[in-house]
């Protein structure tokens, strides 16, 4: 105990963290262990009684849904009133957006395919358009397509912390002053989110998520719902198939989540290992084009400039155009071009300017490299595809986080040693260590529910390990592996095999008769 406080002392020194941020740390961490100021009513699941009546029979008003991308697919939107707290439903309401795309086979309709992109906090509006886009010979026309902002995010009742930056994803940096940085930097984002809020932050949860899918449900009359989620969007598939087993039908699980291990921590911590490969899978492929790029003529020497550059940022601040990019920012800036191997080229050609800039340079970014320097470092724009805002109320109101600082940084320096570059991204410390406790116990996953995930091995944000994860709670369930392709989101690969499992089991409900080994085409 009288070395974790010691820890703190230099960690607060270190920070420079100011007495307002300091003293609202400690109501916040103190104030959530006794449940300060937070409803602890457990809502029951829908449908429950006469208490629900004015959500489950409101009258959708289908107009416009003021976006060219969605009127031209003909969709309509409409907004759904849902009760802020399902434990109170004669409380506070709040409005979740969805869109609806009518089947264009009705002869064979298989009722409401509803959609999530994950994040969490990222919209899904327009995602039945993306999806039919991304995957074009699957047969959607078989459903009503549903998109939806979930609450919190969008065009739903959004979340607004005032944030200055645009994400809380850092690295730790250098050493024990960076991190101090860092745990400051985290704070008071915390701090925002908490002074900002009017009540809404508790109940921006997956577990009300689910509950509002199945208001929607019922809303337009279905039994069941059919799924596609991506990314965190499967373990919030995965939430509603425990809370309402009864009312899914087929559901494909793309890069999935261990619910097991979800949470601001470990499933972070899960994604060092396949983010250092691929890194060195970006190397290798910039040295054998060695005379294009000039980064190095093999894996060692473009890790060592990788690593070189991190190094010099630390000393002094990269300015490149308008942003001043430093040890906490570069790895964000890499694990923005590491989701999919298809974007290698534009991973070199960002880290040829960032190179230049190091170099005193003259550099401004090209409009791909400025798109993600600023998603980094300039507030989240309205019309954003994601918000990490309610990314974050949604993470950190679900699990409850490792509040010790000692125990991120020592995690941070244990992973140095194999995980160079992001072992200090995936292990820091997040704003949910000074979040208030979750009002509902974290969700355990078990059921027999037949589903369809689809993960690939090189996955660098979802770990293969999670996908696996998910298959093992999920007894009932098929994973279909897409072996040796870095992506987050196998199903836009170009591979017959998995294709044919997805279009076969949304077409005609049939899972794989075993788990398969897909490779791309």
């Amino acid at each position: 105990m009288l070395e974790d406080n010691l820890f703190r002392a230099r960690l607060l020194r270190a920070a420079g963290i100011s007495g307002l941020i300091a003293a609202t740390v400690a109501v916040v961490v103190i104030g959530s262990v006794a449940g300060v100021g937070i409803a602890r009513t457990v809502p029951t699941e829908l449908p429950v009684s006469t208490a629900l009546n004015r959500f489950t029979q409101q009258q959708l008003e289908w107009g416009s849904c003021e976006s060219d991308l969605l009127d031209r697919a003909g969709a309509q939107c409409a907004q759904v009133t849902v009760p802020l707290n399902y434990a109170e439903p004669q409380g506070r309401t709040i409005s979740v957006a969805i869109s609806r795309i009518r089947a264009t086979d009705p002869s064979h309709r298989r009722g409401i395919l509803l959609s999530n992109p994950g994040g969490p906090g990222g919209r899904g509006l327009d995602l039945p358009v993306r999806l039919a886009r991304a995957a074009p010979s699957y047969p959607w026309g078989l459903y009503d397509l549903i998109g939806m902002d979930p609450r919190g995010v969008g065009r739903s009742t959004p979340v607004h912390c005032g944030w200055p930056i645009g994400e809380s994803f850092q690295s730790a940096g250098a050493g024990l002053g960076s991190f101090g940085e860092s745990a400051a930097t985290q704070a008071d984002l915390a701090a925002r989110c908490l002074a900002a809020d009017n009540g809404l932050l508790p109940h921006i949860t997956t577990r009300n998520t689910a509950r509002d899918i199945d208001l929607v449900r019922m809303l337009l009359g279905e039994d069941r719902i059919n799924y596609f989620g991506m990314s965190y969007g499967t373990y919030l598939g995965a939430v509603y198939t425990q809370m309402f087993p009864e009312r899914t039908d087929r559901m494909v699980l793309d890069s999935a989540v261990d619910p097991a291990r979800y949470g601001n921590d470990v499933m972070i911590q899960d994604q060092g290992a396949p983010l250092e490969a691929a890194l060195d899978a970006l190397a290798d492929w910039i040295a054998a084009r060695a005379e294009q790029y000039r980064l190095g003529a093999t894996r060692s020497d473009v890790r060592a400039a990788v690593s070189g550059l991190i190094e010099q940022a630390a000393r002094q601040p990269i300015r490149v155009g308008a942003y001043n990019v430093d040890d906490h920012w570069l790895p964000s800036v890499l694990f923005g071009y590491l989701h999919d191997s298809r974007r290698f080229d534009d991973a070199a050609n960002a880290l040829r300017q960032l190179m230049a800039a190091a170099a005193g340079q003259p550099a401004e970014p090209s409009a791909d490299l400025e798109q993600t320097l600023g998603g980094l470092l300039t507030p989240t724009a309205d019309d954003a595809i994601a918000s990490v805002e309610s990314s974050t109320a949604v993470v950190c109101g679900d699990v409850e986080a490792q509040r010790d600082p000692g125990w991120y940084w020592r995690n941070v320096e244990f992973s140095r040693v194999e995980q160079p570059v992001f072992g200090p991204l995936v292990n820091n410390i997040s704003p949910c260590a000074f979040w208030p406790a979750p009002v509902e116990p974290r969700t355990d996953v078990h059921n027999a529910t037949p589903v369809l995930i689809v993960q690939a091995t090189g996955d660098p944000v979802a770990a293969y390990q999670e996908g696996v994860g998910l298959h093992r709670a999920m007894t009932a369930s098929r994973l279909v592996t897409l072996q040796d392709v870095i992506v987050h989101g196998a199903f836009t690969v170009p591979s017959s095999c998995v294709s044919q499992a997805v279009e076969t089991y949304l077409r005609d409900g049939g899972l794989p008769a075993t788990d398969l080994a897909c490779h791309a085409d």
